[in-house]
């Protein structure tokens, strides 16, 4: 296959296929040339091969005259039957159909890089980061592509994707510049939706890692079991991807989560556990939680080493241990591991300080689960000075998992003085009713409206009304949205930054 100027020059319907490893059982049009690749009828042009994908609630077919009047030369499709004579190709799967053609489209990039997926529930920007911080002190040429956007080679770029993992065009195209500017090396932030949508199929990965599991976007997944066997597809598929030169599979888990057990079934060559409270190969020891920090000792098979992380939190401990065993796993060595944790930097919109001078602390945090607001909310306790109290803006996401609404009511109820509920992408349902959930939850703890916990349903109003209500010593907590730079109301995004309205709210009260 010939790549030209980024972009794979035009081959048949046959020789795309052959290169995307995709068995299609029902061949027509083959011959054709192909000039593109959509799976959007309203981005297809003429020469275009369009791949009709069955979603949730709409199927692709239903747009397959539409692809052909914009000048498609076939449909891909699971449902020969539907097609009315239409040329296509008939193949099992579409979604993966799908992935594996972006792959191929953009010249199979993953094949001449090694690839290192980090799934888990919550973490993942945390640990991805850190972990190309190891890489990249230890003098590899790396990229990472997360949450918060891509970076390579110490270059940092907004991707603007709204989901964590993105379509596989788009992000076998990332993937394509990063090897074409000199990456050999990715750490990719990898979703239960990314591996349940087989977005990432096409993608060889060589490495695993898992943060932790714990219940979130059952929305979507239906059940927790669905949920871990969505996470449980990256290393399910470890030893089924693409053998590369001297790079064994290896699954990095944490001895310490629940699912561990179901995740060590893994098809990797090699697997490695970390952990804090289980006896693991990577460890950490003699661990002391301070106000501005972590100190614990960082224990492998060959060496023991202090460390002095940046970031406040066990949790922040754990994400550190799930970097730290991923590179002694690939054979980095504990000064390049411990000199990249003292020196990390932090990521955007986790645990952010918003100081304009005020005598309480602001902080941003992208908690927006159960565990994860628990997490934070459990770190601030522990840092919080004497007399001090901790005051938490959140909500929860419309058209999302309803049943973590009251857990989180009832994590911010035990662990917070001040509760402000608020919005957070209600989408299309009704905003009030998303908070009454919250509240019940709130209610059930022991919460009492309008003394422990108010509503505001405007996020500005919130994030401002904690502010004026914050005396010295307080800690306020602006969860949820973190680096995120929209809000989705109804079917529209609009511009939103927790740290803007942050600063608005520290300036209308007299700071900075």
């Amino acid at each position: 296959m010939r790549v030209e100027k980024g972009i794979a020059s035009p081959r048949t319907v046959a020789d795309l296929l052959e290169s995307a490893g995709v068995e299609s059982y029902l061949k027509l049009a083959l011959t054709r040339q192909v000039s593109g690749i959509a799976c959007d009828s309203r981005k297809v042009q003429p020469g275009c091969l369009f791949f009709a994908i069955p979603g949730a609630s709409i199927n692709g077919l239903l747009y397959a005259d539409d692809a052909m009047k914009r000048g498609a030369i076939g449909v891909v499709s699971e449902a020969a039957g539907r097609l009315n004579g239409l040329p296509g190709v008939l193949v099992r799967d579409a979604r993966a159909a799908w992935a594996y053609a972006a792959s191929a489209w953009w010249g199979n990039p993953t094949r001449q890089m090694r690839l290192i997926g980090v799934t888990g529930t919550d973490g993942k920007t945390t640990t991805s980061t850190l972990l190309y911080d190891i890489l990249r002190l230890a003098g590899w040429q790396a990229g990472a592509i997360t949450t918060v956007g891509a970076i390579s080679l110490g270059m940092e770029t907004e991707t603007g994707f709204h989901t964590t993992t993105p379509d596989a065009f788009e992000l076998q195209q990332l993937l394509h510049q990063m090897s074409e500017n000199g990456v050999d090396s990715v750490v990719l932030e990898t979703t239960s939706h990314g591996l349940a949508q087989r977005r990432v199929f096409g993608c060889e990965f060589d490495v695993g890692v898992v943060t932790n599991i714990t219940s979130e976007h059952l929305d979507y997944h239906q059940t927790l079991e669905n949920y871990v066997e969505a996470k449980a597809l990256l290393f399910d598929r470890l030893g089924l991807n693409r053998r590369k030169a001297g790079q064994p599979k290896i699954a990095v888990l944490n001895a310490d989560d629940s699912h561990y057990e179901r995740l060590r079934r893994t098809t990797a060559d090699i697997v490695v556990r970390y952990g804090i409270d289980s006896l693991a190969e990577v460890r950490a020891e003699e661990i002391d939680l301070k106000a501005d920090g972590s100190d614990f000792a960082l224990v492998t098979p060959e060496w023991r080493r202090r460390v002095r992380l940046p970031l406040p939190g066990r949790y922040n401990v754990e994400n550190a241990l799930a970097a730290s065993a991923t590179a002694w796993a690939l054979g980095i060595g504990g000064e390049e591991i411990t000199g990249a944790l003292t020196q990390f930097g932090g990521v955007t919109g986790r645990y952010e300080a918003i100081d304009l001078g005020q005598p309480f602390e602001v902080r941003v945090d992208f908690a927006h689960t159960a565990n994860s607001l628990k997490s934070v909310l459990t770190m601030a306790r522990r840092r919080i000075a004497p007399g001090g109290r901790i005051i938490v803006v959140f909500g929860c996401a419309g058209l999302r998992d309803r049943a973590k609404r009251p857990a989180m009511g009832r994590i911010a109820a035990e662990l917070a003085d001040l509760t402000i509920l608020t919005a957070e992408d209600p989408r299309t349902e009704s905003l009030p009713a998303i908070i009454e959930e919250i509240a019940a939850g709130c209610q059930q703890a022991g919460g009492v409206q309008d003394e422990t916990f108010l509503r505001a349903e405007d996020r500005t109003a919130a994030i401002r009304l904690a502010v004026e209500l914050a005396r010295d010593s307080d800690i306020v907590l602006v969860c949820g949205k973190g680096h995120e730079k929209s809000m989705c109301y109804g079917a529209e995004e609009i511009p939103w930054s927790d740290h803007q309205a942050s600063r608005a709210a520290l300036r209308s009260a007299g700071y900075g």
